[in-house]
């Protein structure tokens, strides 16, 4: 007879099992280390140290932990629903043009505290419209949510392109990007949080968005386990036929579901456009779409866990920064196979030591069966 499946207590399935799953990544990313002729053990010191050794290395991480926040909690909205939003890299895009629209009006006639709200509807509704059109085809054409987010992110692509060198640029200025922000239109920085535990920090992008994105985080988890909508999205994402037979609209929650995860998609740009650049340019997402699947894979699609996921690729990539500098044998290219690994052990594996782990939990009586498994003779 097989081991029946047992429900592990809640810090094993959301703690336990993902930190394994961690470890065994950078292990095998330490003897990918080892083959190209580097210590991986000097390269985890140079990625620590480069990420929290000094005031203004922990901003940066927290700066680009910001974006993944945004963009891990809108694949997880959309995980709920049953729906694989691979899209989020489009909608940031189209949110920056949400964000533009505002502060290029607006950057000299508010300051920015007025401004920041309008830019956080602005980038959350241009987000939501660009996922809405993919939704409406999954909900009533039966086209997969994966191919048309695919297709988008490439339209998001194009239409920058032709904005920012047709529409958007300033006379005269060679440069795709629009004007620079008045200050009506910049964020205000948070190093002084990071100074205040006598940490240095001479400049760093690190802004108020990551508070934003905290915010974000927490409505979030109101939204998916405390409202009634929150539970027809995951009865949907549980078992489409429950969700039917329970009077539950499937093209309803599909498009509300997809726009909730487009709107926390555009916000992303907040960071980057206003917080950072203070202007838009080409490429301003730089993955963070992409990213954000990994973030919600290993965050198993919860903000509790989706925070420190953030956190820790947002320590690879300005430790990797650290180590392309100091270690010239490991390129930006090795961070990305430490970060394909991440997602490989996270995702695809993600139950490779579970049964061990259940077993073990389940000798100890701490393993509840909750599904009858099937006899059968060897």
């Amino acid at each position: 007879m097989s081991v029946p499946y047992a429900k592990l207590p809640r810090w094993v399935d959301y703690g336990l099992i993902p930190l394994i799953n961690l470890i065994v990544a950078f292990a095998v990313a330490g003897l990918v280390v080892l083959l190209v002729g580097e210590s991986p053990f000097r390269a985890a010191a140079i990625m620590v140290e480069g990420a929290f050794g000094r005031g203004q290395n922990i901003a940066y991480t927290l700066f680009y932990a910001t974006s993944f926040i945004f963009t891990g909690l809108a694949v997880a909205v959309a995980f709920h629903g049953g729906l694989f939003n691979i899209g989020g890299e489009g909608q940031a895009y189209v949110g920056g043009l949400g964000v533009v629209l505002v502060a290029l009006n607006l950057d000299g006639v508010f300051p920015w505290w007025v401004n920041f709200p309008l830019a956080v509807i602005g980038a959350g509704l241009a987000g939501a419209l660009w996922a809405l059109i993919p939704a409406y085809l999954q909900a009533k054409r039966g086209s997969h949510i994966v191919i048309t987010t695919i297709m988008f992110n490439f339209i998001a692509a194009s239409l920058m392109v032709y904005l920012l060198v047709d529409v958007l640029k300033p006379l005269g200025q060679m440069a795709p990007q629009t004007r620079a922000f008045a200050e009506g239109a910049q964020l205000p920085k948070l190093n002084w949080i990071i100074e205040l535990f006598g940490a240095r920090i001479r400049s760093a992008p690190f802004n108020i968005s990551f508070l934003l994105a905290l915010a974000a985080a927490f409505g979030v988890w109101v939204l998916i386990w405390r409202t009634k909508l929150g539970y027809e999205i995951r009865t949907q994402g549980h078992s489409p036929k429950a969700a039917r037979y329970a009077g539950i609209g499937e093209a309803r929650i599909i498009i509300i579901t997809m726009m909730i995860s487009g709107a926390l998609a555009g916000m992303m740009a907040l960071n980057p456009v206003m917080g950072a650049q203070n202007r838009l340019q080409l490429d301003f997402v730089t993955g963070a779409g992409f990213v954000g699947i990994a973030v919600a894979l290993m965050g198993r699609s919860h903000p509790v866990g989706i925070v420190p996921a953030a956190i820790l690729f947002g320590m690879l990539y300005q430790g990797g920064a650290e180590i392309a500098f100091e270690m010239p044998a490991i390129s930006r290219d090795m961070i990305v196979v430490i970060q394909g690994l991440v997602i490989l052990f996270a995702g695809a594996l993600e139950h490779m030591f579970r049964p061990a782990i259940q077993t073990f939990f389940a000798s100890l009586g701490a393993g509840k069966p909750v599904v009858a498994a099937k006899e059968g003779r060897a």
